[in-house]
């Protein structure tokens, strides 16, 4: 038995994040300020891996909208999920976002599936009346998509 990421297979379990400093200085000193990113995963941190971001939304940003519309050469999963354990579907914020254009409202736990090339994501944080848990998947090898401003190299 191994603790946490020893042993041989360890290697593959993050628990520690190993920011992708993505985006300019400025978006990123904007994100700290709504949220708290937890881990991140792509091939850099483990060899072989596909990207998944997660972190916790908790205010009203700055600037609306946080993200501009973007695409991927990937497929993404995007979540959004409440943290209210007796009422898990009820975001407890609202949440507009973009597919191709097409503005949606969410107030509830949602699961987005974005097939590759499909512009998607304006995202404005309008409320938050508890923590939000989110996450987005990219099933690439790297988060590419503009969505962060000029990428620092």
């Amino acid at each position: 038995m191994y603790d946490n990421n020893d042993g041989e297979y360890g290697k593959y379990i993050v628990q520690t994040l190993q920011d992708p400093k993505t985006g300019t200085p400025e978006f990123r000193e904007m994100y700290r300020k709504f949220s708290n990113r937890i881990l991140w995963m792509d091939t850099n941190v483990v060899p072989g891996a596909f990207q998944m971001n997660t972190a916790w939304y908790y205010a009203v940003p700055e600037k609306d909208p946080v993200f501009e519309e973007h695409s991927h050469e990937y497929d993404e999963l995007i979540g959004f999920f409440g943290s209210n354990p007796e009422d898990p579907y009820n975001l407890n914020a609202v949440i507009e976002c973009t597919i191709n254009g097409e503005r949606h409202r969410l107030t509830k736990s949602s699961l987005i599936y974005i097939p590759a090339g499909l512009p998607h994501m304006e995202i404005s944080i309008k409320s938050v009346d508890r923590p939000i848990f989110h996450f987005s998947v990219v099933t690439g090898p790297e988060y590419k998509g503009g969505a962060y401003g000029k990428e620092e190299e």
